[in-house]
């Protein structure tokens, strides 16, 4: 996975607001990965928008700009680092939004992954 990167939700609503700094950084990467959680949240925001269908419109068009495999599933490996990491942060009283949590999982998982190495 040379030069590539894994988005959260702040980067892809850059992109879509088209913030140059972002498309910039974006044009120079082999390859965009986006976990699961990151999509439904682009999806919630749609959902909730002013113009839900302008905003829907604008996120399945950078879905569809995607690679097939770009979007990242959880599943067992990312539910056991998911697991670990939010023991991990609440023994130490370091709390982080959810979505956060699953982001940060999907990860972990995948860098462990051999398919992904």
């Amino acid at each position: 996975m040379a030069n590539s990167v894994l988005l959260d939700t702040n980067i892809v609503i850059a992109a879509l607001r088209k913030e140059a700094r972002v498309l910039h950084a974006l044009a120079a990467t082999d390859s965009i990965f986006l976990p699961a959680t990151v999509v439904g949240e682009l999806l919630y925001g749609a959902h909730k928008a002013q113009h839900p269908a302008k905003e829907m419109a604008k996120v399945e068009s950078f879905l569809t700009g995607l690679d097939e495999s770009a979007i990242l599933p959880c599943d067992h490996a990312t539910a056991q680092v998911y697991g670990w990491l939010k023991h991990q942060r609440s023994r130490l009283g370091q709390p982080i939004p959810e979505n956060d949590f699953w982001i940060a999982a999907i990860a972990e998982a995948v860098s462990e992954s051999p398919q992904h190495s």
